[in-house]
C-alpha cells in the first residue's frame, strides 16, 4: 500500500515512464500525423497551459519583487550565461562521446529558461523571497522566448542544425507570450473561477507534457532513432544531470553569499537560477526541431532533469525551512 501511494503521489513521473513505454507500443497510433493527429492536439494543449499560466500571475506580486534589481540581474546570469558556458567548455567533449541528438539534448537543456511553478513553490517552501521569485521566474520564460533560439543557433547552427531565428522566436511568442498575456487581460474575470478549481488547473500543464512525451517518443520509434542507445548512455545522462544540478546550486550559493545576499534573496536565487522548465521546453523544441526524427533524444536530458532538480530542490527547500526557523529563533 505504501509503493501504492508513493506511485500516487508521483504520477506524473510516473505518466513519463508509461507514456515512453505504450510509445514503444503504439508508435504508430501517436506518431505525428498518425490516426489521431496528436501533433495538432497538443499545439492546442500548449495554448490553453501558457493561458492558465498567464490567469495565475498576479501583477500586484510581480509589482513588489520588481525593484530588487541585483537579484534580478544574478539570476538571469546564472540562467542565460553560467548555464550555457558549460556548453561552451564541455560542448565538443559531448559531441565526441555520444550521439550527436543527445549532445544536442543537452545543449538544449543549458539554454533554456527557468521553470514559474516550481521555481515559486520551492521558494516559498524554502521561505524565501516569493515575489522576487514570481518577477524572476516569469521575466525568464519571456526572456527565453528571445534568447533561447538565439543561443541554439549559435551554438548547435555550426553543426548542422538548420534554424530560421526569426520564424522561431515569432512562433515560440505566437505559442508562448500571446496566450498567456491573453491570461493576464481575462485575469480580472477568471481568477475566481481558477481559484476554485484550482486541483484541475494545476494538473493541464502535465497532462499535456505527457500527451507531448508521447508523441516526441512515438516518433522517435517510428524513424529508428533508439537503435544507437544504450542503458549506459542512459545512465551517463542521467549522471551528467545530477552533476550538473550539484554544482550549479552550489555555486549560486557560493556567489549569492559573496555578494552578501540575505537567506530570503539566497533561497530565490537558488531555486530560480537552478532550474530548467519542462512545461516550456518541449513545446519549444516542437518549433525550434520542428518534425526531426531524433526529437525524442534531444528532449530526454530535460525530461531526465526534471525529476532530479524537483527532487534535489525539494530536499533542499526543506533544509532552508528549517535554517529560517533557527534564524528566527535566535533573534527572538
Amino acid at each position: 500500500m505504501n509503493v501504492l501511494a508513493k506511485l500516487k503521489k508521483e504520477w506524473f513521473l510516473v505518466g513519463m515512464v508509461a507514456a515512453i513505454v505504450l510509445a514503444s507500443m503504439t508508435s504508430e497510433i501517436g506518431r505525428s500525423g498518425g490516426v489521431i493527429h496528436l501533433d495538432q492536439i497538443t499545439g492546442i494543449g500548449v495554448a490553453i497551459v501558457f493561458f492558465l499560466h498567464g490567469l495565475g500571475l498576479s501583477p500586484k506580486a510581480i509589482k513588489a519583487g520588481v525593484t530588487n534589481w541585483r537579484l534580478h540581474i544574478y539570476i538571469q546570469m546564472a540562467t542565460f550565461v553560467i548555464y550555457p558556458l558549460l556548453w561552451v567548455i564541455f560542448g565538443e567533449a559531448f559531441l565526441a562521446y555520444m550521439p550527436s541528438a543527445l549532445a544536442f539534448g543537452f545543449c538544449y537543456l543549458l539554454v533554456l529558461p527557468s521553470t514559474i511553478s516550481s521555481s515559486v513553490a520551492m521558494t516559498s517552501v524554502g521561505k524565501g523571497n516569493v515575489p522576487g521569485a514570481i518577477f524572476n521566474a516569469s521575466l525568464s520564460s519571456v526572456l527565453g522566448v528571445f534568447i533561447t533560439p538565439l543561443l541554439i543557433q549559435l551554438f548547435m547552427g555550426f553543426e548542422g542544425v538548420q534554424l530560421d531565428l526569426m520564424d522561431s522566436v515569432t512562433s515560440i511568442a505566437k505559442l508562448l507570450l500571446v496566450p498567456m498575456i491573453v491570461g493576464q487581460l481575462l485575469r480580472p474575470y477568471l481568477v475566481s473561477f481558477v481559484d476554485r478549481h484550482k486541483s484541475v488547473v494545476n494538473k493541464v500543464d502535465k497532462y499535456v507534457i505527457l500527451l507531448i512525451v508521447y508523441n516526441a517518443f512515438c516518433d522517435s520509434v517510428v524513424n529508428g532513432v533508439w537503435s544507437e542507445f544504450s542503458v549506459g548512455l542512459l545512465a551517463t545522462s542521467i549522471a551528467i544531470c545530477v552533476v550538473t544540478l550539484v554544482i550549479m546550486v552550489h555555486l549560486i550559493q557560493w556567489g549569492a553569499r559573496r555578494v552578501k545576499f540575505a537567506l530570503p534573496d539566497e533561497v530565490a536565487a537558488v531555486f530560480c537560477g537552478t532550474k530548467k522548465t519542462l512545461a516550456a521546453g518541449i513545446p519549444m523544441a516542437k518549433v525550434i526541431f520542428g518534425a526531426d526524427p531524433t526529437l525524442g533524444m534531444i528532449l530526454l536530458p530535460i525530461m531526465l532533469y526534471h525529476p532530479i532538480q524537483i527532487f534535489y530542490c525539494a530536499v533542499l527547500a526543506n533544509r532552508y525551512a528549517r535554517q529560517n526557523e533557527t534564524l528566527k529563533a535566535a533573534t527572538n
